[in-house]
This record gives C-alpha cells, structure tokens and sequence, in this order.
C-alpha cells in the first residue's frame, strides 16, 4: 500500500532550490521530467493530455493520448482515483502515489501516478512509474510461497504415512543411535515381543533388552551393519524369558548422525518354508518379482529380480527405494506408480532396468498390481526385453515412453500441470542426450545446449541428475 511517505511531503528541500534551478532552461526541465518518471502527461485544468513522454516499446498503443482526456485511458475502477488526483491538484494539496490500470491488448499495465501543479496552475504533470516488473516479482515470491507450502504440506503427509506404517507393522522395529546405542524409537510391535509396557523402551541401552550371552554377538552385528550395506541376520536371545529371535540391522545416517534400524523376528518366522506352493514357485520363475510397502520401499523379491541387478543377497536390498533400480530417476516410476493407484493394475509398461553406475539401464517390460487394505502392498513382475528389441528390424524411433504416458494424466491434472510435466521431462531427456553425447562432459554438455555452467548445474540439481558422473576436465 502507497503510504504518506511517498510524497514530497516532510521531505528536507532543496538549500538551493533558487539559485540551482532559476535558470533551468527548457530543455532541461524536460529531461528532467522524463527522468522522474517511465511515463510523464502533461494536463491542463479539465484533465486533458496535453503532451506525453514515453518508451513507445514498453507502452505500445499510448501513442494517441494527446488530446484525450486523462480518465478516458484507465480502466473503469481507476476513474475515481484520476477525478481525486486532479481534484487534489487544483486545491494545492500534497499529492500522494496512486495506482491506476491502463487497458492494453495485452492486459492491464498497472502505473502508479503523483501529480505536480506548473506554470503557475495552469497546467499539471502527472509522474507515472511501471509497476509490471513489481507485480512479476510479488508473483514469483506468491509462486514460491505456495510451492514452499505444498513441500510442507507434502513432508506433513509422508511423515504421518511413515508414522502409520511404523506403528501398524507387525514387525518389531527399533531405532538406535550407532555410538551410545541408546533407543531412539521403538514401534509398538518391539514392545510386545520384548515384553516391555508401551514406550518404555525409549531411551534404554539396546544391550540391555537381551540376554548376556547374547551381546557380543549384537555389537559384533551392528558393527557389520556400519561397515557394510547389509549384514547377515544372527539368532540372539531376549532378556525376558530367554525367548530366540533373529536380529537383523541396518545403518543409516540422518542429521549427521548415524543409527541403526534393527529388526526383530521369532526364529522361523523368517524362513523360505511355506505350506503355499505358490511362493516357492515365485521364488523359482525365471521372471525377476518384487513385492514393496506403499512407499515402494522393497519387502521381498524373488532370486531372479536379485541376480537381475547384480546384488549380493536379498538383505542387501531390504528398505531400498525400488526407483534405485527402476525407472528413469523421476520420470517413470512416478508414473507406473500413478496408473497402478488409478487403475489398481498395469501390464506390459516399458522402462528400464538401472545396475550399479549405468544411467541409461537395460530395456525391461514392467507388470504390477496392488493389494488392498490401509496398509496397501505392491508386486512387479519384471522381464528383459533387451535381446527381443536387438533381435527386431530397425524402424523409426518411437516418442520417448514417458511423454506418451504423460497422455494418461489427462482428466487427473490440469493442462497447466501436464504442460509442466512435458517441460521439464523434454529438458530432462536434453541434457541427458547431451551429458551422453559429451561423455558426461558438463562443459561441453553446457556449450552445445547453450547454457552457463552454473545454469546446467543448477538443471542437473533440480532434476536429480547430479549423480550423472563428475565432470571432465
């Protein structure tokens, strides 16, 4: 809001004001009055434009202003603060900023305006300023804010699905800081099975919840599980009742410091054996099968899925992010992931299977469905289809996979929304193609895309692609 401290008024005068400007000659003083303002009217008494000064680029269409009244060229809701103005001037009072809007092809231009008495009264120099660049600058910041308030609301929800998923397993789950070893979190589950009242067990000493002779072997375990992505599960016995589960750990570092995430289950709970056929089938099928959380966080897979990527062991793969191995980081498994909640299944998605540092991954078709329930449950099939794209004749390069499942958004977002989608996975599929055209190169990346180092940088960190190699000098 234009406040009082915009006007002339209280202001310490020129000390001079006589000697610097009795002589001010024509010219001058009309430089100077295009010098106060970006648009500068000169009225008589009733208001009409006698003379204009302006940048025909910045204002086009003002251009026949001359001889028009003044209240004839803002918008209906501005008419009154022109009549005020004028009025204002004709008694002599202190004028103060106001903002009118200007109709123009392109929209309003929003111009704030302090009107000044010369030549003894007889005319009047209305002072505009352009407040377009202003009004840019309050969306962005609005634009920012909201998107600020989105995250937040965004992080807000992921906790609370993580607080649910914590408290309502019905494995036992306990959070340790890796140094004192000290409890941080224990979810309802640990409590039962240790036979503790509920949130007793926060604070205590991990040791002390087990048997004595069953210590050293812990230490030894979460040691491993510092050292090491994953650790072989061992037997350990409870303090209360001597009661045999078997520990597995998991170590993890948040705010600079490092825990540990030990899970808990009765001896055999684990184990391959079922009275199902079923399971021990999947675990033999040629297809690689991964089951996940609702965060798509990897429960259990199949040995296929194991060997696919390379991995040592089903432990080592536990609680990871099932986009580490598939998908194009950001792009397609958000996607699979939208279909699958909308239509509760999808068959035969192409994507791509990511080992180790290759970014570009091998071609695979992707099934999977989801469980129902609070707590749902997701299962992929995933097959390699890299020999039978070899083995087809060559054709014409298909629309990149992700941009055709784009079209699937359509009734499920705003065309703004699916726009900004397109946008940013176009610009991320560019700078792919040129980081492996360049060889991860991100000088010469940044030169054939025609952007400055810093603005690729600041590319690769937005999409996630940081990751994509360090540059070569």
């Amino acid at each position: 809001m234009l406040t009082r401290k915009h006007s002339i008024e209280g202001k310490n005068p020129f000390g001079k004001a006589a000697e610097l400007f009795d002589t001010l000659d024509a010219d001058a003083a009309m430089k100077f009055a295009m010098v106060a303002g970006d648009i500068t009217l000169v009225l008589d008494d009733a208001g009409t434009i006698l003379d204009a000064a302006f940048d025909p680029k910045e204002f086009p269409g003002f251009e026949n202003w001359t001889g028009t009244n003044w209240i004839e060229t803002v918008t209906d809701e501005s008419r009154p603060k022109i009549m005020e103005m004028l009025a204002a001037a004709r008694k002599g009072e202190t004028q103060h900023w106001r903002q009118v809007n200007h109709p123009s092809p392109d929209g309003p231009v929003p111009v704030k305006y302090a009107v000044l008495n010369v030549n003894k009264g007889e005319h009047r120099i209305a002072f505009g300023r352009d407040l377009r660049d202003v009004g840019q600058v309050q969306q962005r910041l609005l634009q920012v804010q909201q998107a600020l308030e989105r995250d937040y609301l965004k992080m807000r929800q992921l906790e609370a699905r993580y607080r649910l998923l914590f408290d309502h397993s019905a494995e036992a789950v306990i959070m340790v800081e890796s140094q004192s070893l000290r409890i941080r979190e224990a979810n309802p589950a640990a409590h039962s099975m240790t036979g503790s009242r509920a949130g007793t067990l926060l604070g205590k000493k991990l040791p002390s919840i087990f048997d004595k002779a069953s210590r050293d072997a812990l230490q030894a375990l979460a040691g491993s599980a510092m050292a090491a992505d994953a650790a072989t599960p061992v037997e350990v016995k409870l303090a209360k009742g001597s009661k045999p589960v078997s520990a597995s750990v998991t170590g993890f570092t948040q705010d600079r410091s490092r825990y540990l995430l030990l899970r808990l289950a009765a001896s055999g709970d684990g184990g391959k054996e079922t009275s199902s056929p079923v399971l021990g089938l999947v675990d033999l099928m040629p297809d690689a099968f991964v089951v996940t959380d609702a965060n798509l966080e990897i429960i259990d897979a199949n040995q296929s899925y194991v060997e696919l990527i390379h991995a040592a062991s089903m432990d080592q793969l536990r609680g990871r992010h099932l986009s580490e191995a598939v998908g194009r980081p950001g792009i397609d498994l958000d996607l699979i992931e939208g279909q699958i909640d909308q239509h509760g299944s999808v068959r035969n998605i192409a994507t791509v299977l990511r080992t180790g540092h290759d970014h570009e991954g091998e071609p695979v078709e992707l099934s999977a469905v989801r469980s129902s329930g609070d707590v749902p449950l997701y299962a992929f099939v995933i097959r390699p289809i890299g020999r039978r794209l070899r083995d087809l004749p060559p054709g014409t390069q298909d629309l990149p996979r992700s941009v055709e499942q784009l079209t699937d958004l359509v009734g499920r977002m705003s065309l703004k929304d699916i726009v900004r989608e397109s946008t940013d996975l176009i610009e991320r599929l560019c700078i792919e193609a040129a980081l492996s055209y360049t060889s991860d190169n991100r000088a010469s990346a940044a030169e054939i895309l025609g952007l400055s180092r810093q603005s690729l940088y600041s590319k690769l960190h937005r999409h996630g692609l940081g990751n994509l190699g360090e540059e070569s000098e």
